[in-house]
């Protein structure tokens, strides 16, 4: 017979996700904290969600706090490879804005 340990993290009386290690359940616990957090700071934006999406949106933000932060501290995208990334366009043709902001700071 085998004897496994399993570290569950409940949320509100719900089984949200079970990990086999104490560090791994902490921190996903530590980051769903955080997303609650965000949840909260967000429904005081000036801008209407539907429901559901301000839930979403928190939990994406906390599962990506370090890509965030470096956002916040720098006022860049976090380049994985080191090099800058060319400007995007959407369907329209419309530039991204930190492209626009390069050629407004250029002209």
């Amino acid at each position: 017979m085998a004897v496994e340990i399993k570290y569950v993290v409940i949320r509100e009386g719900v089984e949200k996700m079970s990990f086999a290690s104490k560090k791994e359940a902490d921190a996903w616990d530590k980051m769903l904290d955080l997303a609650e957090a965000l949840e909260g700071w967000l429904q005081h934006a000036p801008i209407t969600l539907e429901e559901g999406q301000t839930e979403q949106l928190a939990l994406w933000m906390a599962e990506n706090k370090d890509s965030l932060g470096a956002i916040v501290r720098t006022g860049r995208l976090p380049q994985e490879n080191g090099e800058s990334a060319p400007a995007e366009s959407d369907e329209n043709g419309a530039v991204a804005l930190s492209a626009a902001r390069k050629r407004t700071k250029a002209a």
